[in-house]
C-alpha cells in the first residue's frame, strides 16, 4: 500500500467530521431544545461546544487556547511524519491505518480550534482574537440513566453516575485508533520485531543467542 493512501484515510476522516459539524451547526439548535433521539433515550445528537481539550478541560485564559492549538499543530505534524516513517520501515498495515485514524481525528479538532472562531463565530466572549480560539463542535451523546452506583461496588459505590462526555466523529476516530492499537499491540509490534530480525524469528536458537547478546551488552 502506497504511503499516500494512509493520508487519504485521514483525509476521509476529516471530511466526514467537518461535514457532520457543519450540518449540526447549520440545522440543529444548541442544547436540549435541539436534541435528536437516534437510538431511544440512550443515544442522541446533542449540539454543544467544547472550549478546551477532552472532557472540556481548559488551559488558563487568555492564551491557554493558543498554546493548546499550537500543541495540536505540532502533534499532527509529528503523527504525519510518523506514518511515513512506519511505512518506510514496512510496519503492519493495520498499525499504520490506526494511526491514520488518530491523525484524521486530531486534524479534525484542530480545524475547529483554528477556524471556527471566524467561520462560526463561536470563540469565547473573552477571547483576544477569534483565530485559534474556535470551540470544538460536539454532538454524539450517550445518555446514561441518572442514578447512583450500587453501594456494594468498590471505590465508586454510592456515588452519582457521571454523565458521559459528548463527543464527535474526530474524537471517535482517535478513540478507535488508540483502542485497536492497544488490543492488537502484540500482533503489530511482534510483526515489526520479526521484520527487524528475520533469522531470529524463524530460528529459536538464534533468537535466544540474540537475547543473550543483548543482555550481555546491557551488563
Amino acid at each position: 500500500m502506497k504511503y499516500w493512501k494512509y493520508y487519504l484515510v485521514a483525509l476521509l476522516v476529516i471530511v466526514i467530521d467537518q461535514l457532520s459539524k457543519w450540518a449540526v451547526h447549520r440545522y440543529m439548535p444548541m442544547g436540549m431544545p435541539g436534541e435528536v433521539p437516534v437510538l431511544g433515550d440512550w443515544f442522541k445528537l446533542h449540539y454543544t461546544l467544547n472550549p478546551g481539550m477532552a472532557f472540556g478541560v481548559e488551559l488558563p485564559a487568555p492564551y491557554g487556547k493558543v498554546i493548546l492549538t499550537l500543541f495540536r499543530l505540532l502533534a499532527v505534524t509529528g503523527i504525519s511524519y510518523y506514518i511515513y516513517r512506519l511505512w518506510k520501515q514496512h510496519a503492519p498495515n493495520g498499525l499504520i491505518l490506526c494511526i491514520s485514524l488518530i491523525l484524521g481525528g486530531a486534524i479534525g479538532n484542530l480545524v475547529d480550534s483554528i477556524f471556527y472562531g471566524v467561520l462560526y463565530d463561536n470563540a469565547p466572549f473573552n477571547a483576544p482574537t477569534p483565530w485559534l480560539h474556535g470551540q470544538v463542535i460536539d454532538m454524539l451523546f450517550v445518555d446514561f440513566p441518572d442514578g447512583f452506583f450500587p453501594a456494594s461496588w468498590p471505590l465508586v459505590g454510592g456515588q452519582i453516575i457521571p454523565d458521559f462526555p459528548i463527543f464527535n466523529i474526530a474524537d471517535s476516530c482517535i478513540f478507535i485508533g488508540v483502542v485497536l492499537i492497544l488490543l492488537f499491540q502484540n500482533r503489530f509490534y511482534s510483526t515489526e520485531e520479526e521484520k527487524a530480525h528475520p533469522v531470529a524469528a524463524d530460528d529459536p536458537a538464534a533468537a535466544q543467542a540474540r537475547q543473550d547478546a543483548e543482555a550481555s551488552e546491557v551488563v
